[in-house]
Formats: C-alpha cells, structure tokens, sequence
C-alpha cells in the first residue's frame, strides 16, 4: 500500500511533535508533584526542565504549523498543557500572596528611627516624656 507525500509528511510530525509533548506533560506532573511536596529543590529543578521542555515543543508546533498543519490530537493535548501551566501558575502566585501574608503576620514592624528628619527625638505618645 503507497501512501501519498501528505500523510508521510503528517506521520513525521507526529513522531516530531509527540516527543515533545510528552516530555512537557511529564515536566508538568513532575512539577505538581514537587509542589504537592513543597520541595524547594524540586519545584526549581521541574520548574526549569518544564521551562526548556515548553520551549521545545513551542518552537516544533510553531513550525509544523507553518509547514501544512498540526494534528487535532495534539493541538488539544498542547492546549491542554497550556491551560495546567496557566493553573500551576495561578496555584503557585496565591501560595506566595500566603506566604506573605504569614510572614507579615509573624515578623514585627519595622522599629522606628531614633531621630526624625528634623533631628529630634521621636519618644511617641507612651515613653512617658513631658513637652514644654
């Protein structure tokens, strides 16, 4: 059976383009799976090979795009992946905005200046000093 130059040429960007996408899928549940852990090194080491793996597989489905198209199949998985980076991201910005918060919540405010711009004494209302 002869198949024609359309589907070889469909058949290699599957095998081009699969690869990549599993390895961005596979960065992803690593990535999850570090912050479900909440392991520093982890979330830094998946977050980077997730970073090289997107780049990858952006820069292959951007040119098979431009030479005759992307499978269906792929496209969705791609947009699929996109819409878990984009959750990930949104998961991960509202630990950080938690995290600021506690931290706010355990360390005092800053101590005052001993001196004010003027150079005098700023005693505050309690330090039990009479003014004349």
């Amino acid at each position: 059976m002869h198949s024609s130059a359309a589907e070889v040429q469909a058949v290699r960007r599957v095998d081009d383009l699969e690869p990549r996408l599993a390895a961005v899928e596979e960065r992803l549940a690593g990535l999850g799976a570090a912050l479900t852990r909440h392991d520093a090194a982890a979330i830094e080491s998946e977050a980077s090979a997730l970073h090289e793996a997107l780049a990858s597989a952006l820069d292959h489905f951007g040119r098979a795009a431009r030479q005759g198209g992307v499978p269906p199949a792929l496209r969705q998985r791609l947009a699929i992946a996109g819409a878990r980076v984009a959750a990930q991201r949104e998961a991960l910005a509202r630990a950080m905005v938690s995290l600021d918060l506690a931290i706010d919540a355990l360390l005092p405010p800053p101590a005052s200046a001993l001196y004010s711009a003027g150079g005098h004494a700023d005693r505050g209302t309690g330090s039990g000093a009479f003014t004349a």
